[in-house]
């Protein structure tokens, strides 16, 4: 059994304030959350400033792996730019590490030729920015059809065409991972992990959609267990990080219990 390295998405417990999902975190023995911008009423987006963060994580003694996300990072215009900078700037001045970018998800942008011309656009306006800042970039293919960046092997295959392996890395995403059915794995390039899954016994893959991810248990179908132990022996060695979409967990009485749980379970498989 290896001694994983767990660490807390808020959308794990999205309607704790910041202050009790970090207490949440440290109740479970995780020294790493994931913070987001697209949290309805909470940090970020309640106007709670990065300072407030940065001291509530050092009280807690936590790391902020992340903030999550630059949204449609691969349409790169001037809007985007200034969200970019905006949001580099907060992960910096609340001591982040890294900054997660999602892909545009609409069915745009996919012709072959005119998405891998889009990343690359997209990553070569962006690598100045997070250089400066000292923050990484972590580049997060999404699984589903409609995707505009469905393949990790083309995130990094763009990602060396820039040199840039210092300032980008990738998020394998067990649910993603699962839907696009792409074999590779690139845990030299990983910088983070998300687990979520899918126990559903009756939804098709084509069809999964982010209410389906649950915690991970003995009935998952995305094979968590199996991924984490790939990644692990082929020298992965950073945090795997809880991000559930599924309604039934946000509404947990109980959640500490339920992520230990998994973590337990997650633990003896791997």
């Amino acid at each position: 059994m290896s001694s994983l390295r767990f660490a807390l998405n808020h959308m794990a417990a999205p309607s704790l304030p910041i202050e009790d999902f970090f207490a949440l975190t440290t109740s479970l023995g995780i020294d790493a959350v994931e913070i987001r911008n697209d949290l309805t009423g909470n940090a970020i987006l309640d106007g709670t400033t990065p300072e407030v963060i940065a001291q509530a994580a050092r009280q807690h003694a936590l790391t902020i792996i992340s903030i999550n996300a630059l949204q449609r990072f691969n349409e790169w215009n001037a809007a985007r730019a200034e969200e970019a900078q905006a949001l580099i700037s907060f992960a910096k001045a609340c001591g982040a590490k890294a900054l997660v970018l999602v892909p545009k998800n609409d069915g745009t942008g996919r012709a072959d030729g005119e998405r891998q011309e889009n990343l690359r656009q997209s990553l070569a306006a962006l690598k100045p920015m997070l250089e400066a800042a000292g923050i990484i970039g972590l580049v997060e293919p999404l699984g589903f059809e409609i995707c505009s960046l469905r393949s990790k092997a083309e995130a990094a295959a763009a990602i060396d065409a820039l040199s840039a392996r210092s300032t980008f890395k990738l998020v394998h995403d067990t649910f993603h991972h699962h839907l696009a059915g792409e074999g590779q794995l690139f845990p030299d390039l990983t910088g983070l992990v998300h687990i979520s899954g899918v126990s559903d016994p009756d939804v098709s893959i084509a069809d999964m959609r982010d209410p389906h991810r649950v915690l991970v248990a003995a009935d998952d179908r995305l094979d968590n267990a199996g991924q984490m132990r790939a990644l692990v022996e082929a020298g992965y060695a950073g945090p795997f990080s809880f991000e559930p979409f599924a309604a039934e967990v946000h509404h947990l009485k109980d959640p500490a219990k339920a992520l230990r749980a998994s973590m337990d379970y997650l633990s003896a498989q791997v």
